[in-house]
């Protein structure tokens, strides 16, 4: 192979590489995340907008073992900014609310024990 095409082919690569790299931090600081800084296990997370009942879908179907453990974090997926009522299930089966819940495109928000009422 002429040396003018090995050099053309390396140059196209590293640009490939460099392009790559570049965007792949810029995808990953873009996820909104929830952070689970309850005490439980949750294995059904849900958001409506504050005061509808229309909730979304199941935000843990977006974990490998379909549930948010204590301390792990959970991609969000299909919700906008804004504040929402939040519907959690843990694995015990106890269910309870959050209200007001202000979530940011590509932040992590999270919520304790303090922010969950009615308990069930």
């Amino acid at each position: 192979m002429p040396r003018s095409y090995l050099r053309a082919w390396t140059m196209a690569a590293l640009a490939l590489v460099a392009l790559t790299m570049a965007a792949g931090p810029a995808n990953a600081a873009s996820r909104t995340r929830f952070w689970n800084l309850t005490t439980g296990t949750i294995k059904e997370f849900r958001l409506a907008p504050v005061g509808s009942t229309s909730f979304g879908k199941n935000q843990c179907e977006n974990d490998s073992d379909k549930s948010v453990d204590h301390d792990e974090r959970l991609d969000v997926t299909g919700v906008a900014s804004g504040r929402y009522d939040a519907t959690i299930v843990y694995a015990s089966g106890k269910a309870c609310m959050a209200r007001g819940v202000e979530v940011k495109e590509g932040k992590v928000f999270s919520l304790d024990d303090h922010d969950l009422t009615d308990c069930k």
